[in-house]
């Protein structure tokens, strides 16, 4: 009997050790959920860190951009117009010479006795005219006089018709002969940069010749011409001595959608448009104006041939190259414009986040006109002045509170052009 009133008192013990300790347990547990309760409060209620800018107003030039190609204004190969050896070649391939500057001697040797013959024979026959004068003269007087036959005088007019005839003939051979001598100074017709050289010092070369363009890049001339006055130099592309490109001014051809093409049309009647021509990396390397408008849209594509003109005058474009093409169309005045990064697409179209006095921020719907140069240009949904989110927008949400880290920079200015 006394043992089982121990093992009763002893259960009895444990039950309220444990009772104890329970609520030991929840006291504690409810003490840390006291403290963390505050902290998480303050982290729902911290502020989102982002950047922001200023919606403002600026002129804003309407640009279409596309490719274009480097075209010189003129350029031509060198051909020579008789047949002889290169004997002096007088400038340096790759630089830059002037209209008349003379750039090969073909050997004037043989032109020069042809001249010397030329006028030989017609001091020759110059005397035989003179000749042929005195006696017509005598020959008039005796047939007056009844001395000799009427017949006689008739037909010395005629020999000195004749020889009238052979001292014309041979005053244009002596020009001819001038002509071919002069043509051994190959002097170059415009002004520009000079090419690779297609032949070499004492090669024969002559009109209408072939040359073919060997491994190491010189030409080898080949094939006979008559010696006779021939073109100096052939438009466009194709074999020859050597070709000059011009540099400045220069062209650039560039296709223009036939979509803009009319808004295009109607503003270069009122004054050549802006012209911009940029590196494939987009460094801007010169402006010029628009100048020739195709007649005829191609069928092939939709589109209009344009050319610009650059002055060029840091030779920054070069012929056959491809070049970035910003073609100005117009200029929206007073437009409002703010960082490009700052316009967001949703299933709504596109928005922005404006940044209220209490640092809370607001989705507002806008219409964006255009983006270029980073920069997007509101048509209408935000004022300007309004502070706008540029960076953390995937963060955001209506009504939440925001920290302006940095401002940033502000759309670049663009000058009207």
């Amino acid at each position: 009997m006394l043992s089982w009133q121990r093992f009763g008192s002893r259960r009895l013990l444990v039950f309220v050790g444990i009772v104890v300790l329970l609520g030991i347990v929840a006291v504690g547990v409810r003490q840390l959920s006291g403290r963390t309760e505050p902290s998480s409060r303050l982290a729902s209620a911290a502020a989102v860190p982002v950047t922001a800018a200023v919606a403002a107003r600026r002129d804003v030039p309407d640009v279409v951009h596309t490719i274009g190609t480097v075209q010189s204004i003129d350029i031509v190969a060198i051909q020579p117009r008789v047949n002889g050896p290169i004997v002096k070649i007088e400038f340096t391939p790759g630089q830059d010479v002037k209209a008349g500057q003379e750039l090969f001697l073909i050997d004037p040797r043989p032109y020069q006795a042809a001249l010397d013959q030329a006028q030989a024979q017609l001091a020759h026959d110059e005397a035989a005219l003179k000749e042929a004068e005195l006696d017509l003269t005598r020959y008039q007087t005796l047939a007056r006089q009844n001395s000799i036959a009427k017949q006689q005088a008739e037909d010395q007019v005629y020999i000195v018709a004749q020889d009238k005839g052979t001292v014309a003939l041979d005053q244009a051979a002596v020009e001819t002969a001038k002509l071919n001598l002069e043509f051994c100074h190959i002097a170059a017709p415009i002004s520009g940069r000079a090419g690779v050289l297609q032949i070499e010092l004492g090669n024969l070369v002559g009109p209408q010749m072939i040359f073919a363009q060997s491994a190491s890049g010189s030409g080898v001339a080949s094939g006979q011409g008559p010696i006779n006055p021939g073109a100096a130099a052939q438009t466009g592309s194709g074999s020859g001595l050597v070709l000059i490109a011009q540099m400045q001014p220069i062209y650039v051809s560039f296709p223009l959608p036939q979509t803009v093409f009319d808004k295009v049309r109607q503003n270069q009647a009122a004054g050549p448009l802006q012209v911009e021509a940029y590196s494939q990396a987009g460094k801007l390397l010169e402006k010029g104006k628009l100048t020739v408008i195709d007649n005829q849209v191609n069928v092939a594509n939709g589109t209009v041939t344009l050319q610009a003109k650059f002055a060029n005058t840091s030779e920054a474009l070069w012929p056959g190259e491809f070049v970035r093409i910003g073609l100005v169309v117009s200029t929206r005045h007073n437009a409002v414009t703010v960082p490009a990064q700052t316009v967001m697409e949703g299933p709504n179209g596109a928005y922005v986040y404006v940044i209220g006095s209490d640092r809370t921020v607001h989705r507002v719907v806008v219409r964006v006109a255009t983006r270029q140069n980073n920069i997007a240009v509101i048509e209408s949904g935000l004022p300007a002045g309004a502070t706008v989110v540029t960076d953390g927008q995937y963060r955001l949400t209506n009504g939440v509170k925001v920290e302006i880290q940095r401002a940033a920079r502000p759309p670049e200015a663009v000058s009207e052009r």
